[in-house]
């Protein structure tokens, strides 16, 4: 009888091995603590605004978005937003979220990303199915061209109505966010200071938006690639700049060989960093 029990404790934890094993991902805090999914949404759960970086082609991160989504909606009361959306697409996508216009007129009227069928229109469908707000937070991507193009002289020909798609002029920006130097050094002889300022007019609009919808009492919940938002900078840097005493979480996606651990590039990414098996299968 005890070679039996013996006999099946070892397969049970056998397979408890091969099931972790075989895990996709793995969450660690930002100093690179192994967390449970369960501590990371207890944190999340208490916080004002939290800024879900992603890798934009990750089929984890895109289903723990929505994972995420539903299990904080059941408690708190949500606005959701994105970098994805541009915010002079605001009232097309309101029109979609109140029933006026189905899926194939939205692709007609907005400018949606190529995956926006499989791994955005969820978030978005389940912030219409439970009557949330979804905000457009990104300036519109021809202004933020025409930053790089011509640095933020260019925002000041913009009319009236073109600048209330656009984060207040003139836009603070500090060039020495080591984020903002880590670009320049990745685009060698390709980068340049307009090219800051143009991550900078998106990181600022967005920061805008957000602050602008947000509800006290209410947790807004952002989606945005994750350099937006990685090592505490880009929006969160102007987030804090215009409203500090908010209560802010980060979430960081990145992708490595080996998950069992969290490398030291990737410490102090975020509050929590998502780290996925770079075997896993991408969505383009």
């Amino acid at each position: 009888m005890k070679k039996i029990i013996a006999i099946v404790l070892l397969s049970f934890f056998a397979n408890i091995t091969v099931a972790q094993k075989m895990s996709p991902y793995k969450i660690y805090n930002e100093k690179g603590k192994q967390v449970s999914y369960k501590k990371m949404m207890k944190s999340l759960s208490t916080k004002d605004i939290v800024l879900f970086g992603e890798l934009h082609n990750n089929a984890i991160a895109h289903w723990l978005q929505y994972e995420v989504t539903a299990e904080l909606a059941n408690s708190r009361k949500m606005i959701l937003g994105a970098e994805m959306m541009e915010a002079d697409n605001q009232k097309e996508l309101n029109a979609y979220l109140k029933g006026e216009i189905d899926y194939k007129k939205l692709d007609t009227v907005a400018r949606l990303w190529p995956n926006y069928k499989t791994d955005y229109a969820p978030l978005i469908d389940f912030a219409k199915d439970n009557n949330l707000p979804f905000i457009a937070t990104n300036i519109p991507r021809r202004f933020a061209s025409k930053v790089y193009k011509d640095g933020w002289a260019a925002l000041d020909s913009l009319s009236d109505k073109e600048k209330k798609w656009v984060a207040p002029l003139p836009i603070t920006f500090n060039s020495e966010l080591p984020t903002y130097k880590e670009i320049l050094e990745m685009m060698g002889e390709h980068g340049s200071p307009e090219l800051v300022m143009a991550q900078a007019s998106k990181d600022a609009t967005m920061a805008y938006f957000i602050l602008k919808n947000y509800t006290s009492g209410s947790l807004f919940l952002h989606y945005n690639g994750a350099f937006h938002s990685d090592k505490y900078e880009g929006i969160l840097w102007y987030l804090k700049n215009d409203q500090p005493n908010l209560i802010y979480g980060t979430i960081s996606t990145v992708s490595q060989d080996d998950i069992h651990s969290l490398e030291d590039e990737n410490l102090g990414k975020a509050d929590f960093i998502i780290v996925v098996d770079s075997n896993m299968t991408n969505t383009y």
